[in-house]
């Protein structure tokens, strides 16, 4: 990263200087003339024939998003209140129990699930102390050598990815940490290897779990044997960071090879079935989704294409493909409001659709979004001679959906969102999206539309939509998704902090008030739902989408171009 980009993260993760000033209005008269004068020594006189009027100027335009940065604050007070009762009540455990006031391990010595996962958050909040007794403990306590089975998809997204994504902003942001050394790396390349067990499959494709001492990959005791399609396709952007930090090749082939084996296939319009067999790489029943077991695969394909800057075409190729299969496919309206959402083909392609959307599919606004703009704004994009209508076309949907995923927490009596949503779908499913009606903000008739069954009302803390509303907002520039972002907020206040205000826990039914709470609080709590807000109410210079790319748990990795060894690999052509 370029000296300037290191300055703006640095300025931009401490508290605001302007906030501080702001808390001082007596300063104001005075500090608006200095700005005024200094400002002249560096800029056209043209724009200062009346320095004091631009000066107010400028602090009318803080003024105007001032309130953004005290929203921001709110989430950073939420993050330690959850952080500290998990650092009182279950230190070094897995798992935190902010109702009982207990912590549980996944296996016996534990895997530092809640502290790696956290450690990005830390970073971005500036959360100094808390960062320095995190790494502490990461350094005297964690061990990836033990006899232990775990979820290979999981442990690349959270751990892995929590590891590389500390090394990388320890880097950017060197004055959040004072440890700028190489601890976060070397542990990340300790478990990366124990990893690549899960890689000594026949066909290239991971197996489900692995065990952490022996590096033995193991089939899934489920779906015969099969490996999720959405946990296979989706560790590619933690081991070719890896790959491209320590110059080991073998990271790079191993995630990549996944992806050459799933598309050899060439699926009917780029649309995967949920599992895939390691021992033959090939794909186990029909049923095609975006939620669980599908969702990520599809994330992952524009974000390797940006990861890289564009140098592997192939993961634009089949992004697009499959995106235009999703709309051909997958998309539907709603009877009463016109919503668009993305159903399910229980039996795949050419069969009857299931109206059922999971809560996990709201990654998909976002990532429409940053592939249409490759992470500028739209403003900026559109001013590009690659802009055309189908992008056009591409953010429109990107809106649309937004507002569906937003609709599922508005028609709620809490206020937040269940698990899976329901659907009263029009008959008419085969309408082109760029056909189909907008949809309109009335919440009746959303509520008409929305059925949300006693299994699927509880709210496990996820991030899918603030992602969304995040990354939608950063490119679009349109207020709309921080107001949205701060209801979401509002009501996980309300709702999920436990009876005593030491913690915040997951919720058993969303559709009553007050609201039932479970006694949890999820990692994803920590790493991704509050640091996705926190960057929502955080200048748009903060961690800028043309630098870095989030990985499926929200943690960042800068965007590169590597040169050390080839790169991407030729489709099969369809038969």
């Amino acid at each position: 990263m370029v000296s300037e980009q290191k300055q703006q993260l640095k300025c931009y993760s401490n508290r605001s200087w302007y906030i501080r000033l702001r808390q001082s209005w007596s300063l104001i008269p005075l500090c608006t003339s200095l700005a005024a004068l200094a400002m002249g020594w560096y800029l056209p006189m043209s724009r200062f024939e009346d320095p004091l009027e631009n000066s107010l100027d400028f602090f009318r335009s803080i003024d105007k998003d001032s309130a953004w940065v005290s929203h921001r604050e709110e989430v950073k007070g939420a993050f330690v209140t959850s952080w500290d009762a998990y650092t009182k009540y279950a230190w070094g455990q897995d798992r935190f129990h902010p109702i009982s006031k207990t912590g549980s391990q996944m296996s016996p010595d534990g895997l530092g699930w809640m502290i790696v996962d956290s450690l990005g958050t830390l970073m971005i909040m500036n959360l100094t102390t808390s960062l320095s007794e995190a790494r502490e403990w990461l350094q005297h306590s964690l061990t990836y050598d033990k006899n232990q089975d775990v979820n290979t998809f999981e442990m690349t997204i959270r751990m892995l990815g929590g590891l590389l994504s500390a090394h990388y902003l320890s880097t950017a942001l060197s004055d959040v940490s004072s440890h700028n050394d190489h601890i976060y790396l070397a542990k990340a390349v300790d478990l990366a290897d124990r990893l690549l067990g899960a890689y000594k499959s026949k066909s290239g494709i991971p197996y489900a779990s692995v065990n952490l001492g022996t590096k033995e990959g193991l089939r899934s005791h489920a779906d015969g044997g099969a490996s999720s399609t959405a946990e296979a396709t989706t560790v590619q952007l933690e081991m070719k960071y890896l790959a491209f930090l320590t110059e080991n090749e073998i990271y790079w082939r191993k995630a990549e090879r996944v992806m050459e084996v799933v598309d050899s296939h060439r699926m009917q319009d780029g649309l995967l079935p949920i599992f895939v067999h390691p021992d033959t790489g090939n794909f186990h029943y029909k049923e095609i989704r975006l939620g669980s077991r599908g969702d990520s695969y599809y994330e992952y394909l524009i974000k390797q294409y940006l990861q890289t800057s564009g140098q592997e075409p192939v993961y634009r190729e089949m992004w697009e493909e499959a995106l235009a299969g999703i709309q051909q496919h997958l998309l539907a309206t709603t009877k009463h409001s016109n919503l668009q959402f993305i159903a399910e083909l229980p039996q795949g392609i050419g069969r009857p659709q299931s109206h059922k959307m999971d809560h996990l599919v709201c990654f998909l606004p976002g990532s429409i979004a940053i592939g249409a703009t490759e992470g500028l704004t739209e403003a900026e994009a559109r001013r590009l001679p690659s802009w055309n209508s189908k992008k056009e076309q591409q953010m429109q949907l990107a809106r649309e959906l937004m507002k569906t995923c937003w609709a599922m927490y508005a028609v709620t009596n809490s206020g937040l969102a269940p698990e899976i949503a329901w659907f009263n779908a029009n008959d008419d499913d085969g309408i082109r999206s760029s056909s189909r009606p907008k949809s309109g903000d009335d919440k009746s008739a959303w509520k008409k539309d929305l059925i949300i069954k006693p299994r699927d009302a509880h709210n496990l803390q996820r991030p899918e939509t603030v992602e969304s509303l995040f990354l939608m907002y950063r490119v679009t520039n349109d207020p709309i998704y921080r107001k949205w972002g701060w209801k979401i907020f509002q009501a996980f206040q309300k709702h999920t902090v436990v009876g005593d205000g030491e913690g915040y826990t997951s919720l058993q039914d969303v559709t009553t008030v007050p609201a039932p709470q479970r006694d949890n609080m999820e990692s994803f709590w920590l790493a991704e739902t509050l640091k996705y807000l926190y960057l929502l109410f955080s200048p748009r210079e903060f961690l800028p989408l043309t630098e870095v790319v989030f990985n499926t748990e929200a943690h960042p990795l800068p965007r590169f171009k590597q040169t050390r060894f080839q790169t991407g690999w030729k489709r099969r052509i369809p038969s």
